[in-house]
């Protein structure tokens, strides 16, 4: 049964097609994963979807009778009073309205007709799920570990945890349709693998727009490429569509090129036709000739296969450092009354390639700017240049432009200084953009580009894929695989662990624990 059909839709916002011509059709219980580079559209088709915006041409509909569910990116404002608790429960508004009114006629069963009344709302009371409260309740908090927040007020809460409540919320509503737009975004690792699991076991349709290709590869069952306003679609999880895309772009080149073969040869059949028909003078030539050139006029000229633009990623150092990098010895951090990490011990050797990991709260990133500081019980190697790319990132002056900060780590003429940028995708008026003003994903690009120039030979990267879209991770992820120096980073995306990782440092029980390979060796041996 078809659960959405999208029908050449068209959104414009001013200056160009965000949409342009779209169609597809989502089938009941499909898992579908909406892909493309930052301000492709996916966010866009989600609102439409959602009845948020209205297209400027075509249409879309949902079945007649289901319900829709979407989280949104950024998430809602709510009044000052609202707790957790209050999100959750308003979920089952309409159970509660039933259970009042069977609350008023128990004290009025009388009589056969109160009674029947009665057992009509019982009826819906069970259908509804009435019974099942608790449980949902029970099972959706444990699963998000939320029990901690249900009293907690709801605009207190970070971005993350309200990303976590609405997550929650939705789950409990159980929609026929979800929309998911960056539902990963903030859930810790063991948080996602239960979540992925949920997903995998829902009955609904799913529509998930996510830069998380692991989480892709558990749960989508389809993949929509959106490009230039269009769609390109792949019947399988992340993986098979990478390969399939591969076979697909070699497929068109060479359609492409056998092309460009026929027209070089149609052409110089026309040329040589017209000079026999000049040589003996014989109409037939140039009658031949012009049967060809029509051909050649009605052919579809195919388009030649487009590059993807990507970051000219090189992190190159000046000087290598000593073969022992870092040594933690004996370290113990508190955060208030709180001890996160309680006598760690841990070393770095050169060329290492090592994640970090652990829960949220666990202290990752305090250890990370505690290795920055060199404190107490950190030493580092000789000749050791440290490269950091904070989670949070900021610049000196948030009111400088692109180019001003640039400018401060660019060692070379403005003319080098605007090609390099270029490159990052900063040109024309983006150079002139107040670094305050940037989206993540810039700022991420403008990082990228001062931590190349400082040519460090220990990379210490905190979140680095966040805010990036897939094509730029895939970018990084080569950079880093080349890079001859140390790396050690902090990251909830497996897939990132697992192509760069040669080893996991996972907090546990205010200790390291090291296992000597990628995440899935990790996941498996955290098992045994």
């Amino acid at each position: 049964m078809i659960e959405i059909n999208i029908n050449h839709i068209v959104k414009n916002y001013g200056f160009k097609n965000i949409l342009d011509d779209l169609q597809l059709e989502i089938m009941t219980g499909e898992r579908v994963a909406f892909i493309g580079p930052n301000g492709c559209g996916k966010t866009t088709l989600f609102k439409l979807i959602a009845g948020e915006e209205t297209p400027d041409a075509g249409s879309i509909f949902l079945r007649s009778g289901a319900s829709l569910g979407y989280l949104t990116q950024i998430p809602p404002l709510e009044n000052k009073d609202c707790i957790v608790k209050d999100i959750l429960m308003r979920n089952f508004k309409e159970i509660f309205e039933v259970e009042k009114k069977m609350r008023e006629l128990e004290t009025k069963l009388i009589d056969e007709k109160s009674l029947m009344s009665y057992g009509k709302l019982l009826e819906q009371y069970e259908k509804m799920g009435g019974y099942k409260i608790d449980e949902k309740m029970s099972k959706i908090c444990h699963g998000f570990k939320i029990g901690g927040l249900l009293d907690r007020n709801y605009n207190t809460l970070s971005g993350g945890e309200k990303t976590i409540v609405n997550l929650a919320s939705l789950m409990i509503l159980n929609p026929d349709i979800l929309l998911l737009d960056e539902p990963t975004n903030h859930l810790d690792i063991d948080t996602l693998e239960w979540f992925e699991n949920f997903l995998k076991s829902y009955k609904g349709t799913i529509l998930i727009s996510s830069h998380d290709r692991y989480f892709l590869d558990k749960v989508a069952t389809k993949v929509v490429l959106i490009d230039h306003g269009k769609e390109d679609i792949y019947c399988g999880n992340y993986t098979y569509y990478l390969k399939e895309s591969e076979r697909r772009d070699l497929a068109e080149f060479e359609e492409y090129k056998n092309q460009q073969k026929q027209i070089e040869a149609m052409k110089e059949t026309i040329k040589k036709l017209r000079e026999w028909g000049n040589r003996g003078d014989n109409p037939r030539f140039f009658k031949r000739a012009h049967c060809i050139e029509r051909r050649l006029e009605k052919m579809e000229i195919l388009k030649k296969p487009e590059k993807k633009k990507s970051l000219p990623l090189d992190f190159e150092f000046l000087e290598r450092s000593g073969k022992d990098v870092l040594t933690v010895d004996d370290l113990t951090i508190s955060f208030g009354d709180r001890e996160l990490l309680s006598h760690v011990n841990f070393h770095l050797q050169y060329g290492e390639k090592v994640c970090l990991m652990g829960k949220n709260g666990t202290g990752k990133s305090t250890l990370i700017k505690a290795i920055i500081n060199e404190e107490e019980h950190i030493i580092l190697g000789s000749h050791v240049i440290i490269g950091y790319i904070p989670q949070e990132i900021h610049f000196n002056n948030e009111k400088e432009t692109v180019l001003e900060v640039a400018r401060h780590v660019f060692s070379g003429t403005e003319t080098l200084l605007r090609a390099s940028l270029a490159k990052f995708f900063f040109y024309g008026e983006n150079i002139m953009k107040k670094v305050e003003s940037l989206s993540g994903g810039e700022k991420v690009r403008l990082k990228l580009f001062e931590l190349i120039q400082k040519k460090a030979n220990i990379l210490i990267l905190d979140e680095p894929t966040n805010h990036i879209d897939i094509d730029t991770k895939e970018v990084l992820e080569e950079a880093l695989k080349e890079y001859q120096g140390t790396l050690l980073f902090v990251s909830h995306d497996r897939y990132f662990i697992n192509t760069l990782a040669e080893r996991v440092l996972n907090i546990e029980n205010k200790s390291i624990v090291s296992y000597l390979g990628n995440y899935d060796f990790y996941k498996e041996h955290r098992k045994e």
